[in-house]
């Protein structure tokens, strides 16, 4: 599965290559190489693959779940895919509650008792995703875990979801990604090279 995930994103042009030209995250490290899962959304097989790939992902893993939560906004399109074919209630959890209107946070209908099951594109550092956990949380749900499209794989992040008591499983990662891009003459050897270095300390990279 991650294998055949990371040649879907390749398929679909959604990495992206940039290191004279870093891109900037949420969280300010400078990255090299952008991954945009959105860009999935658009390619009917794909989706489809990936929409059935997180509903086994939650069926295998989070079965107690009784609510889908998708984390805004990459991935409420899919996180409502998956919560159709589970036949469960679907909420989104936004960044921060909104500044009008109702101020929710958490948009939709979250049943008392809910299990949840958070659906997510794309784990960096894993700081956006387990804000999306604590509001749920806030909020009275119990976190059944999360399944996510991609992880950059960040130790950083496998300390943030163990200290948040969350478990976390991927369609694909980091690593085959690039073994899959080398395969494909996506990526050169040198670029091969700067983009391991980078995985190894992307904050002191960003320097």
């Amino acid at each position: 599965m991650k294998t055949r995930f990371a040649e879907k994103l390749l398929q679909a042009e959604a990495v992206r290559l940039s290191p004279d030209n870093p891109f900037t995250w949420a969280s300010g490290w400078h990255s090299p190489i952008y991954c945009d899962n959105r860009r999935l959304l658009s390619f009917p097989a794909i989706r489809t693959f990936v929409k059935e790939g997180l509903t086994s992902l939650a069926r295998e893993n989070f079965p107690e779940a009784n609510v889908v939560a998708g984390v805004a906004t990459g991935a409420i399109a899919m996180g409502a895919l998956v919560a159709d074919v589970l036949q469960l209630p679907f909420v989104y959890v936004r960044p921060k509650p909104k500044d009008h209107g109702m101020g929710n946070q958490i948009e939709g209908f979250l049943p008392e008792g809910a299990r949840v099951v958070v659906v997510e594109d794309l784990i960096s550092t894993g700081s956006s995703s387990l804000k999306a956990v604590e509001a749920l949380r806030k909020a009275g749900a119990t976190i059944e875990g999360m399944v996510a499209s991609f992880t950059y794989d960040f130790p950083v992040a496998h300390d943030a979801f163990e200290a948040a008591d969350v478990k976390l499983v991927t369609l694909s990662d980091y690593p085959h990604v690039l073994q899959c891009a080398v395969k494909q003459n996506y990526i050169t050897e040198a670029q091969q090279q700067m983009l391991s270095t980078w995985r190894e300390n992307p904050a002191e990279w960003s320097l």
